[in-house]
C-alpha cells in the first residue's frame, strides 16, 4: 500500500503549555499509536516514527496555530484521523484541520519564514510610555544583544510589533518575528528590549508564515501576505 503525508494545525493550551517540545512530539506519537492509526517509520538500525513539527514552541507559550506532518504505512480516510485521535490525544491539543500533503513537499521546518505572537503584560508603564519605547526600538538600526555567549542584532528580527490593547495594569502587545533557522526573534527577547521583561507576561502564538505565502492562524492582527487554502483541506474549525 502507499505510503500517505497528512498535514494537521492544531492548538496547544492548558498544561500542555509547560512541555517541551520533545515530549509534545511524543505526546502526539502516543496519540497515534493508541487510535491504531499506521504510523510510519524512517528506516535504519534506530527507525523512527515520522512525524514533524514546523517550529518547536517554546515552554509556557500557549498557541493557536501548530503544524504537524504526519506519515501514514497506507491511506486513510481524514474523517478517520480525526475521529481516532480525538479520541486519544490529552485536553489541550486540539486539531484544528488536516489536509493531504504530496510526499514530495518540501519539510515543514524549511518552509517557516516567521511567526505571530499576542503577549499580555502586566505593567503599570503608561500606555503612551509603550508606544514611544516601541518606535524607539523600530526605529533602532540595531538592537545588539547575548544569546548563549554569542552577540546577535534583534532588530532585523523583529518585523512588526504593535501595542494592540491597555487594560487595568496590563497591556497587550502584538509581534510578528522572523522565524528563519538561525534567525529567530523570542517574544521575551522583545520584551526585555522594552524594558518589560521583569514583569509577569504570556505568550500566545497565533500565526506561523511559510515561504510561499501560506500561514495558519485562528486571528489575524497582523499585516502579511494572504493565506492560501488548500482546496484538500477538511476544516474543522471556524475563524472568529
Amino acid at each position: 500500500m502507499p505510503e500517505t503525508r497528512w498535514r494537521i494545525t492544531y492548538t496547544v493550551e492548558g498544561p500542555l503549555r509547560y512541555i517541551s517540545h520533545l515530549e509534545q512530539v511524543r505526546v502526539w506519537e502516543r496519540a497515534i499509536r493508541r487510535a491504531g492509526l499506521p504510523l510510519a517509520y524512517s528506516g535504519g538500525f534506530t527507525p523512527r516514527p515520522r512525524l514533524q513539527v514546523a517550529a518547536p514552541l517554546p515552554l509556557g507559550f500557549a498557541s493557536e496555530a501548530e503544524w504537524l506532518d504526519l506519515w501514514l504505512e497506507q491511506p486513510v480516510e481524514p474523517e478517520t484521523i480525526i475521529q481516532a485521535l480525538t479520541s486519544t490525544l490529552p485536553k489541550g491539543l486540539t486539531i484544528q484541520s488536516i489536509e493531504a500533503i504530496s510526499l514530495s513537499a518540501p519539510s515543514l521546518p524549511s518552509q517557516v519564514v516567521a511567526a505571530g505572537y499576542t503577549v499580555t503584560v502586566e505593567t503599570t508603564v503608561p500606555a503612551d510610555e509603550i508606544r514611544q519605547r516601541i518606535a524607539d526600538l523600530l526605529a533602532a538600526e540595531t538592537l545588539l544583544r547575548e544569546r548563549r555567549g554569542r552577540p546577535y542584532d534583534l532588530r532585523p528580527l523583529i518585523l512588526d510589533l504593535h501595542l494592540e490593547e491597555v487594560r487595568a495594569d496590563e497591556c497587550v502587545l502584538t509581534m510578528l518575528l522572523s522565524a528563519r533557522e538561525g534567525a529567530t526573534g523570542r517574544p521575551e527577547e522583545v520584551l526585555d528590549a522594552l524594558g518589560l521583561a521583569d514583569r509577569f507576561f504570556q505568550v500566545t502564538r497565533r500565526r506561523i508564515l511559510f515561504a510561499n505565502g501560506k500561514e495558519q492562524a485562528r486571528t489575524m492582527p497582523f499585516t502579511a501576505p494572504a493565506t492560501q487554502t488548500a482546496e484538500s483541506s477538511l476544516s474543522l474549525w471556524s475563524p472568529e
